[in-house]
């Protein structure tokens, strides 16, 4: 079967696709890794199939609750993009019944996760911008261009709006990634409870975008 990497506007109808595809995609980033061990204490015991329905149920909770109603949401055959506009970053932040949904998902770590998030909430920049707040594909798609098809999408709403973009990344492999499209590592901010590091980035509006990318 052909598969498209044309971006597609995602809805609440697509909540269980996205998630197992995010959890494919972040199967090996860091601080998911930190978030949703493989081993005793798990929310839903050891195991690495059990780790990946908690992935998809995390990100499929995080795109109910939140970013279908308060984000630019899309996807393709293999990925899929949450960003949040400008203006709308307080309205995404999850409410009570969302964080304790998640503090079931993540069982154990959820004390962790809420530390983190506050962390990387303080080293958002104040000015008006769009953020990433999760983009990924599935690795058995890698090189056909499902992430850059999204990346490219949202940057040409930001690079029309005139804002920079702002993401985390917590995996070093994908600097250059972001950096062939733009952006600029602004720091290192280390998690707290021994997490792994996060890079915040900057992309100036219209920023350094490579002719053909």
């Amino acid at each position: 079967m052909s598969m498209t990497n044309m971006p597609k506007p995602a809805t609440i109808d697509e909540a269980s696709w996205i998630g197992r595809i995010l959890a494919l995609a972040f199967d090996d980033d860091p601080m998911m890794r930190w978030f949703f061990p493989d081993g005793p204490g798990a929310a839903d015991g050891p195991g690495e199939a059990a780790r990946e329905a908690r992935l998809a149920r995390y990100f499929s909770t995080i795109f109910t609750r939140q970013y279908a109603h308060h984000g630019v949401c899309e996807y393709t055959d293999a990925a899929a993009a949450f960003w949040v506009p400008p203006g709308a970053a307080d309205k995404a932040v999850p409410d009570a019944a969302t964080v304790e949904e998640l503090s079931v998902i993540l069982g154990d770590r959820a004390p962790l996760f809420r530390q983190a998030a506050e962390a990387a909430a303080g080293e958002g920049p104040t000015e008006p911008h769009w953020y990433l707040a999760v983009i990924g594909a599935d690795p058995a798609a890698q090189g056909q261009g499902h992430g850059a098809a999204l990346l490219r999408s949202g940057l040409a709403e930001a690079d029309e709006a005139g804002l920079p973009v702002y993401l985390e990344s917590s995996k070093p492999a994908n600097l250059p990634f972001y950096e062939h499209f733009g952006f600029t590592v602004l720091g290192e901010v280390q998690l707290p409870g021994g997490g792994p590091t996060l890079w915040p980035m900057r992309r100036a509006p219209g920023g350094g975008r490579p002719a053909g990318a």
